[in-house]
């Protein structure tokens, strides 16, 4: 059993017999057990001249299948033939093959469009002709369609031809006398229907589809919920233009969480490591300009209590405590409410309710950490610091106090800033991690240097 949880070698095999002097025919046969992520694994290891001399042993198909595994095939690509290179993006999915285009300059694109033949040259052209935030331009166009008018047999004949081509066959798509679309048929009920059967009574007309210009940020979390192999991409007219299938979803799903990910660090959009140092400025400087000056802000206020710590020098030991606390929680509170405010029918009491709960949590939170401050801070003055014990504690229940206060306040701001970018249609994951930290970070400060000079020199007369 450990064994089978030791990391896989099957690269390292492949590697091997790719390396060997095995004939073409036993190289093949050596191989076919394997998957061809695997395979795809083992062709990043051999050099170039190696993998040369591999691309025509396998072949168009099963070269094809291979780079739709590999991480950055376009660098894979210029490696292969002109020919080969023509029949192997002919022979992967259009959607596959805009991936890769996508990653090359617009000349290099349009001449590799050209070379194609014409059936696969018109489904990246419908592909590309969508913009990057449109469902149409994550589908493919490797999908099974039939008529509704065609018996069982006729209908199973039909799967079987069309399956030459097109391998998404778990779900089959119905069209109209119109061409239209109409529904879809499990590939399980049609293999276990008896000949004599209609076909119409193991359609179903419900089956769910989206719209080739539906954006993906609105119809993604549709798509989600039904949890289906693949679903339809339908035009205004009514006619199936492709699939999009759990794979695509998965991929646009990873993209939008990057893209939220690059949102919560104050950026713009993604950067990749071959993005120009100028580009990845100017994602970043807007964030860093208004941060800057909200710095300034805290730093001013810090000014405003050099009073406090010219009297109280122990009090600036525990400022960066409050600090980190009162980011932490409005960092969380912030990934809560963003996620949260995915659901567009959130209701308006709804949204009181998770301020409310956001509240709770921040006083209970507050409090137990508030209690940890007071009991182990007061201890280590004591010990360390050689205060008195009143004093010790006294310093202690201010940064306990602050603590519950700045948590309190942090999950506030964590929750009502993105809700307020919401609400006037702005992307709530602009409201991102560092500007949440830089505004807790003053409402910390004010709090921690307000109590202390408050409650301990004000009141209690410390210093």
């Amino acid at each position: 059993m450990k064994e089978l949880l030791k990391e896989s070698t099957f690269e390292n095999e492949l590697v091997e017999i790719f390396r060997s002097n095995l004939s073409k025919e036993e190289l093949l046969d050596k191989i076919s057990n394997y998957h061809e992520n695997d395979i795809a694994g083992a062709l990043e290891k051999l050099n170039t001249e190696e993998r040369k001399k591999i691309y025509p042993i396998l072949g168009e198909e099963m070269v094809s299948d291979i780079f739709t595994y590999i991480e950055n095939p376009d660098e894979y690509l210029t490696e292969l033939q002109p020919e080969m290179m023509v029949k192997v993006l002919s022979k992967m999915d259009a959607d596959d093959v805009v991936d890769i285009l996508d990653e090359m300059e617009d000349e290099d694109k349009s001449q590799i469009v050209g070379m194609l033949d014409e059936e696969t040259g018109n489904d990246i052209k419908l592909i590309l002709s969508y913009s990057q935030d449109e469902i149409g331009s994550k589908m493919t166009t490797n999908f099974i369609e039939i008529s509704k008018n065609l018996s069982i047999r006729q209908a199973t004949r039909e799967l079987i031809t069309q399956a030459g081509e097109n391998d998404n066959i778990g779900t089959i798509y119905v069209v109209d006398e119109n061409g239209d679309y109409y529904g879809a048929i499990d590939l399980k009920d049609l293999i276990i229907a008896r000949d004599g059967a209609n076909l119409e009574d193991i359609i179903s007309t419900s089956y769910p589809f989206v719209n080739d210009h539906e954006l993906i940020a609105d119809c993604i979390e549709r798509i989600k919920e039904y949890e289906e192999d693949s679903i339809p991409v339908v035009a205004e007219n009514g006619k199936i233009l492709g699939v999009i299938t759990s794979q695509d979803i998965v991929e646009v799903v990873d993209d939008e969480m990057g893209e939220d990910y690059a949102k919560l660090a104050g950026l713009t959009a993604e950067e990749d490591l071959n993005e120009k140092t100028t580009e990845s400025m100017k994602k970043r400087l807007p964030w860093l300009v208004i941060l800057l000056f909200l710095g300034m802000a805290v730093s001013s206020v810090v000014g405003v209590f050099e009073t406090v710590v010219a009297v109280l020098p122990i009090v600036i030991c525990f400022q960066s405590l409050i600090l980190d606390m009162a980011g932490n929680v409005g960092t969380q509170s912030l990934a809560v409410t963003i996620r949260v405010l995915m659901d567009e029918n959130l209701t308006t009491s709804e949204k009181f309710g998770l301020v409310i709960k956001e509240t709770r949590v921040g006083l209970a939170n507050g409090l137990f950490l508030g209690i940890l401050a007071f009991i182990f801070i007061g201890v280590y003055i004591i010990v360390f610091k050689h205060n008195t014990v009143t004093n010790s504690f006294l310093i202690s229940g201010c940064v306990g106090v602050s603590l519950l206060v700045a948590m309190i306040m942090s999950s506030l701001v964590g929750t009502l800033i993105p809700m307020l970018f919401h609400r006037i249609k702005i992307d709530p994951a602009v409201a991102s991690g560092p500007l949440i930290t830089t505004v807790n970070d003053l409402v910390a400060v004010v709090t921690y240097y307000g109590l202390a000079w408050v409650l301990l020199i004000e009141v209690f007369h410390l210093g």
